[in-house]
């Protein structure tokens, strides 16, 4: 089932901007469960996009409790080998202001209790995660957000932490104290589970508040969060489109291939169901 070749993860009005036409939406199951939302098939001035409503639309699901399988899986079987998602983070530096755009180069993961990968019960996999993020997807995103005259911070370290609660003051100086720059609830396992699929995955972090460690600034809210996140929303469409134009090419790195030699668990032990469920996303290999 080939419906498209570029995905993009966020909230569900993301696909609302002009030009963009909806083909269909897809109800799709997958072997690890439904993902969060039937996913819409959009026509962006000519370039077919899949376009997934993270949390399901009216924000139903917390972070904690997303089935990210189901939504990877999902992507994967329409056929998408790109994936650009959207978050709302806090800053966790005086110079990342609220309403600035951050694309990460790393993450450290605080989450706790979210399956993260989809090697288990009888099949074992390793696939390397030292970068992780795909540098060719963040080579096409970058000088487009500069282009847009977007405020793009890199080079950054994403802490994704468990939720759904905001931090407490002592985690987030701690965090500040490992010179991390934004954080988030969101992002793993969602880059895991892409990397363990094939696929090049980005984020596109949007600040909305200074977490809570900044003495002069008002603690998050859920309120100011969706305050900052609707001002940044015309700039995030505007990336949007342009960033259709500019996907869905030849992949030239080393993503497309990542489970390739990952699996360790010899052919002939290999649990059957499990086996199952893996081909429906790495059918080359299972």
């Amino acid at each position: 089932m080939k419906k498209a070749r570029i995905a993009f993860i966020g909230g569900s009005g993301l696909y609302e901007i002009e030009g963009a036409k909806l083909i269909e939406q897809v109800d799709i199951d997958t072997p690890w469960g439904k993902p969060s939302d039937r996913i819409d098939i959009v026509d962006i001035e000519g370039t077919v996009t899949a376009f997934l409503p993270r949390h399901g639309r009216g924000h139903k699901y917390p972070p904690h409790q997303l089935n990210y399988r189901a939504n990877i899986a999902a992507l994967k079987m329409i056929g998408v080998e790109e994936i650009v998602a959207f978050s709302a983070v806090g800053s966790l530096k005086e110079e990342i202001a609220p309403l600035d755009f951050v694309l990460p180069s790393q993450i450290i993961d605080r989450t706790k209790a979210r399956p993260s990968t989809f090697f288990e019960d009888g099949i074992a996999a390793h696939v390397g995660f030292a970068d992780p993020f795909c540098h060719r997807l963040q080579d096409v995103i970058l000088p487009i957000a500069k282009n847009l005259g977007l405020k793009m911070h890199t080079g950054e370290t994403l802490i994704c932490m468990e939720g759904p609660a905001f931090s407490t003051r002592a985690e987030s100086n701690l965090y500040r104290s490992w010179g991390a720059g934004v954080i988030n609830m969101s992002t793993i396992p969602e880059a895991k589970l892409a990397r363990e699929a094939e696929m090049c995955y980005a984020v596109i972090c949007m600040s909305t508040d200074y977490d809570c460690w900044h003495e002069s600034e008002e603690d998050v809210t859920v309120e100011m969060v969706v305050q900052n996140m609707n001002t940044n929303s015309a700039n995030a469409k505007k990336l949007v489109k342009a960033l259709a134009r500019e996907l869905g090419k030849e992949r030239g790195c080393q993503c497309k291939e990542a489970a390739k030699y990952a699996v360790i668990t010899a052919p002939e032990v290999r649990n059957s169901e499990t086996t199952r469920k893996l081909r429906a996303i790495l059918p080359d290999y299972f």
